[in-house]
């Protein structure tokens, strides 16, 4: 029999530390050693239990949880799943956890939600499976996203491709060490992360900030441009593209797929349907099997297809899963697939350049 997850539970709030308390011990492989109500408390009570898992209230007294998740993994890395408000504002916090090297991100529930914190407890038996892989310039007190292009290389013509990638928990920090490796006259490239509906304005916004190209929120209609970055809202729609008079991204009505609402699979098999070899598809860490099938489809319509590799993935679910099943036709570490991509979407033939 496995090991049971040991899970210290730090909340300023005495209610939601029982909640959580009460969440995770209903399941049989997890066990709550310890609670702390502040960052003073939870260093003690991390030296004293050793815990394999922390769960981290966004806003505390004293020191908040941003803070104190940047001195846990600086002095004593772990999986920390940062419990937030599902608000702008704890948007944007959860964020810069995500982009330090938070596990995951869990939304705290409204008043009279049925099932309060569904996701939690496996979200905390994968974290404590998982091999906590830090981004060197956060080990080493550096910035954690790195600088974007500052100019298109001059050797870069795009083809008349477009690069689809799917992502899950540990996406923020895969899709920004990916994503700032484009030029600024990218194909057009399509994005389905697994996030909440507040906050994937948010990270399209942060990631505009730091990528060469422009990133937005995908709006229904949108058209596909050169140079151009669209990243699935969060909520009850799922993006394809489809092709009226030209590649646009299609918002639609649909029930969850693979358990997610947008899915990956759902927008890779529209990619496949309309691009075929005219396309790219990237599948990243993330925990189940969303974006494994629809990659497939994509690799059998004639399209190059990209995984991550099991040692650079914060979860390997998703990209194991496509591997498995053939629909993976190179894995490759985190730190190179962006140039992979870049190499699959150049060309030197003036009649297959993006005009």
């Amino acid at each position: 029999m496995a090991a049971r997850a040991r899970v210290l539970v730090v909340d300023d709030s005495p209610t939601m530390r029982g909640l959580i308390r009460a969440v995770l011990r209903s399941d049989p492989g997890i066990e709550v050693v310890g609670e702390a109500a502040d960052a003073m408390e939870a260093r003690s009570a991390i030296k004293r239990l050793n815990p394999d898992v922390i769960t981290l209230d966004v806003e505390m007294p004293n020191m908040n949880g941003i803070e104190f998740l940047e001195k846990i993994m600086k002095l004593r890395p772990m999986p920390v799943i940062m419990v937030s408000t599902l608000t702008q504002r704890g948007a944007e916090a959860t964020l810069a956890a995500l982009e330090i090297g938070a596990f995951d991100c869990i939304g705290k529930p409204a008043p009279g939600d049925p099932r309060p914190f569904a996701e939690l407890a496996e979200t905390v038996k994968a974290a404590a499976r998982s091999q906590r892989h830090l981004p060197d310039p956060v080990a080493a007190g550096q910035p954690a996203v790195a600088a974007p292009a500052s100019a298109t290389p001059s050797d870069y013509q795009p083809a008349r491709k477009i690069i689809a990638l799917g992502a899950s928990t540990g996406g923020v920090e895969a899709l920004i060490a990916v994503l700032t490796k484009f030029p600024a006259n990218c194909p057009p490239t399509v994005i389905t992360q697994h996030m909440p509906a507040t906050f994937t304005k948010s990270f399209a916004e942060r990631l505009n900030r730091h990528c060469a190209p422009q990133v937005k929120e995908a709006e229904d209609g949108d058209r596909l441009e050169i140079g151009r970055i669209y990243l699935a809202p969060g909520g009850d729609r799922h993006m394809e593209i489809t092709n009226s008079a030209s590649p646009r991204c299609t918002l639609i009505e649909g029930a969850p797929v693979n358990g997610h609402r947008p899915s990956v699979d759902v927008m890779f098999r529209s990619v496949a349907k309309l691009a075929g070899r005219k396309a790219v598809g990237v599948i990243l860490t993330g925990m189940g099997r969303d974006g494994a099938a629809g990659l497939l489809e994509m690799k059998k319509a004639g399209a190059s297809t990209i995984g991550q590799n099991e040692k650079s993935c914060v979860v390997y679910g998703m990209p194991r899963v496509a591997h498995e099943i053939g629909a993976v036709d190179c894995q490759f570490p985190l730190n190179q697939i962006g140039e992979e991509i870049l190499k699959s979407t150049t060309t030197t033939s003036r009649k297959d350049r993006v005009a």
